[in-house]
């Protein structure tokens, strides 16, 4: 099952309250397109989960909704935020170390 690290879910929370979608609002992975490289995830904020989707509850009740396939492809991930060159923060899935 996906891994929601404590920065990433506090990330989740300040989108969602930002986007306005409430208490019940959470990111959301859906599969965009798959190769022999993996998949291209396409993310988003939703004010609730889709029918079928898995939810992921984090740390401070951060949720992650995550279609199907999306779930099959990051049941080994964990989701953090990592800065990038310019010091903006950005999600970052990574392998379970």
């Amino acid at each position: 099952m996906l891994t929601v690290t404590d920065a990433a879910a506090e990330a989740i929370n300040a989108l969602s309250e930002a986007e306005g979608k409430g208490e019940n609002g959470g990111l959301r992975f859906a599969v965009h397109a798959e190769s022999e490289e993996g998949a291209t995830l396409a993310v988003s904020v939703a004010a609730e989960p889709t029918d079928g989707d898995e939810v992921v509850t984090g740390n401070q009740g951060a949720q992650v909704f995550l279609d199907p396939q999306a779930a099959l492809y990051l049941s080994d991930k964990v989701l953090d935020v990592q800065p990038d060159e310019q010091g903006q923060l950005n999600f970052a899935v990574v392998d379970q170390g």
